[in-house]
C-alpha cells in the first residue's frame, strides 16, 4: 500500500514535467520551422573578376579571397583573430557605413520570406521587418540570425531540459531532481507490477 501511495504521489508531482517532455519531444522530433529558426545565414559571395596576386603574410595562419556586394575582400585569421583587409594594399577595409551594410543584407537576404526587408541598422546589428535580428562580424563577414521561431525553439528546449528560472545552478538541481524522480517512478511502478 506504500509503494503505490508513494508512485501515486510521485505521479502527481511529475505530471507537468511529463507533459512538458511529451510536447517539447514531439516538437523536437517532428521539427517544424526549425530550417528557419537556425537557419545559417550568409554573405552572398560572387566570383571573382580580377587576378589578384597577394603577397602572404607569415602571421596569417588562414586566408580567403572573396567578392560581396560591396566589393573584394580578403579575411586573414591570425593568432588574435580575423581581420578583413583590402586585397590591394593588404590594409584593413574600413567599417561599413550603415547604407553598406544593408546592401549587404538585402544582398544575403534576397528571395527568403521569412527576413522580409532590413528596416534598421545600427553599428553592426541589423532588424527586419519580420521581427529578424542579423549581427554582421565585419571582420569574418560572417553573419548570426535569431528571430521569434528561434525564441520560440529555444524556450521548449528549456521546457524540456527543466531550465525553468534562468539560475544554472537551480536549474541544475531542478534537472537532477527529474531524473531522479522519474527513476524513482519507473522503479516504483515496476515493483507495483511485479508485486502483482
Amino acid at each position: 500500500m506504500m509503494i503505490r501511495r508513494l508512485h501515486r504521489v510521485v505521479g502527481v508531482i511529475m505530471l507537468l514535467p511529463l507533459a512538458g517532455w511529451a510536447l517539447t519531444g514531439t516538437v523536437f522530433f517532428l521539427k517544424p520551422g526549425y530550417a528557419g529558426a537556425y537557419d545559417l545565414l550568409q554573405v552572398k559571395t560572387y566570383p571573382l573578376e580580377s587576378n589578384i596576386s597577394i603577397q602572404t603574410d607569415p602571421s596569417w595562419l588562414e586566408a580567403r579571397l572573396i567578392r560581396t556586394a560591396l566589393g573584394e575582400h580578403l579575411l586573414a585569421r591570425t593568432a588574435t583573430g580575423w581581420i578583413n583587409l583590402n586585397p590591394q594594399t593588404l590594409q584593413p577595409n574600413t567599417k561599413p557605413s550603415p547604407d553598406q551594410i544593408k546592401e549587404l543584407i538585402t544582398d544575403a537576404i534576397s528571395g527568403n520570406p521569412r527576413y522580409g526587408t532590413v528596416s534598421t541598422v545600427e553599428g553592426n546589428s541589423i532588424a527586419t521587418e519580420t521581427g529578424v535580428r542579423i549581427e554582421l562580424d565585419w571582420n569574418r563577414l560572417s553573419l548570426s540570425q535569431r528571430g521569434k521561431d528561434t525564441d520560440r525553439l529555444d524556450a521548449l528546449y528549456k521546457i524540456h531540459y527543466l531550465q525553468w528560472t534562468g539560475l544554472r545552478n537551480v536549474d541544475k538541481v531542478l534537472g537532477a531532481i527529474g531524473i531522479v524522480l522519474v527513476l524513482g517512478l519507473s522503479l516504483l511502478g515496476a515493483l507495483l507490477f511485479f508485486k502483482r
